[in-house]
């Protein structure tokens, strides 16, 4: 069952964790850039979220490295400073991602 939520001014489409196989939790968008986070990485997956824009899709740390995948080199300068930006959010999502929580809206860049 898919639920979408609001949170103040941030709002996140969010789906119930034992579903997470049909849905992807979308935490912002912003200048044509989505970026999600997977409900179940594995236990030992590096802190990381997914960003996509233009047909190309990465997985980055919360320090902006590029773990796997491709972004044009403008897109990907974007989602750094946003990360570098929304670093607690980020890892408060994780978090909660992997109690199979809810995840938050994050802002987008202004």
């Amino acid at each position: 069952m898919e639920l979408g939520t609001k949170f103040g001014t941030k709002s996140v489409h969010v789906v119930r964790p034992e579903t997470h196989h049909r849905s992807v939790p979308r935490l912002s968008s912003f200048y044509g850039i989505a970026v999600f986070m997977y409900w179940d990485e594995g236990i030992h997956a590096r802190p990381h979220f997914h960003a996509r824009y233009a047909g190309q899709a990465a997985s980055i740390d919360f320090d902006g490295n590029v773990i796997a995948g491709s972004l044009p080199p403008r897109a990907l300068k974007l989602v750094n400073e946003w990360a570098r930006l929304h670093r607690d959010e980020l890892a408060e999502n994780w978090d909660r991602a992997r109690e199979k929580r809810h995840l938050r809206g994050i802002d987008p860049l202004p």
